[in-house]
């Protein structure tokens, strides 16, 4: 752990050196990931779901999978208030409010820490959330959540469903699930599309308290997060304590070193009964 934690250290000044100002940034990026959607903006202080179908979730099931609610008792209940409160912090001191969620390789842990801080966000009281599953490679959101397939971004990128008969309430207030399906080919080229970014726009503009959260592909993986990069505000990027490499993590930073990098999660960190570290 404390190699990686050097290893971040070094990264993240070499970051520094790098990473080009806010005003040189591509403007064609600023401006996408900023678009007004054509649809008016809804006042949501009191939330009903109406139109958003709900899915009651077994509690053991989430218990399982390590997922955190407010029902339970958890050691990592408490690290990840501390990850939603940071993220907060920074996100509205520079009026964002859409967060895409990455790893460094497969199995670092982005799905579910995605999901979790979801969950912390959605109990913080002024705070509406959506998670949004565009891994088209490697969808797992709903996995997490449910036994069995349910509709997703798959099939409204295909055509076959509608965004609002996709999306659901899994028991959980103020937390709204848009779910992916089946795997995608040519992932990257759909995240890049107009229909992914007119979708982006409709999602974050709606509402305007809410916070949209993407569960993204590992920016190791692919193009896919790159693809995606204008869409978003800021990055989270997720590290496995003694998995991810030195190399890998400078890779990843290189990679999103253009793109706004909120910070990094260090999951799985032993000692302590601390199960995620922020830096």
């Amino acid at each position: 752990m404390e190699r990686l934690k050097q290893a971040l250290d070094r990264a993240r000044a070499e970051r520094a050196q790098a990473t080009p100002t806010e005003t040189e940034q591509p403007a064609s990026a600023g401006k996408r990931a900023r678009e007004p959607s054509r649809s008016t903006p809804t006042q949501t202080r009191d939330v009903v779901y109406q139109q958003t179908r709900g899915i009651e979730i077994d509690p053991r099931r989430l218990r399982d999978r390590r997922i955190v609610t407010p029902s339970m008792r958890d050691p990592a209940e408490a690290a990840y208030k501390v990850l939603r409160t940071t993220v907060l912090q920074k996100m509205r001191a520079n009026g964002w409010n859409t967060l895409g969620v990455t790893g460094a390789r497969q199995g670092n842990g982005k799905t579910l820490t995605t999901i979790n801080l979801a969950i912390s966000l959605a109990r913080e009281m002024n705070q509406t959330v959506l998670v949004a599953d565009f891994d088209l490679c490697h969808p797992a959101v709903a996995r997490y959540l449910l036994d069995e397939p349910i509709p997703g971004i798959s099939d409204y990128l295909r055509g076959e469903k509608s965004i609002s008969e996709i999306l659901f309430n899994p028991g959980i207030e103020r937390l709204v699930v848009l779910p992916g399906n089946e795997p995608m080919a040519d992932s990257s080229e759909k995240l890049s599309s107009p229909l992914v970014r007119d979708l982006v726009g409709e999602l974050k503009t709606r509402y305007p308290d809410r916070f949209v959260l993407f569960d993204l592909p590992p920016v190791l993986a692919g193009d896919d997060v790159m693809a995606f990069a204008p869409n978003v505000d800021a990055f989270l990027l997720v590290v496995e304590d003694g998995v991810t490499t030195k190399d890998d993590l400078r890779r990843a930073y290189e990679t999103l070193g253009s793109s706004q990098l909120l910070g990094t999660v260090l999951n799985k960190a032993v000692g302590d009964h601390d199960t995620y570290a922020y830096s």
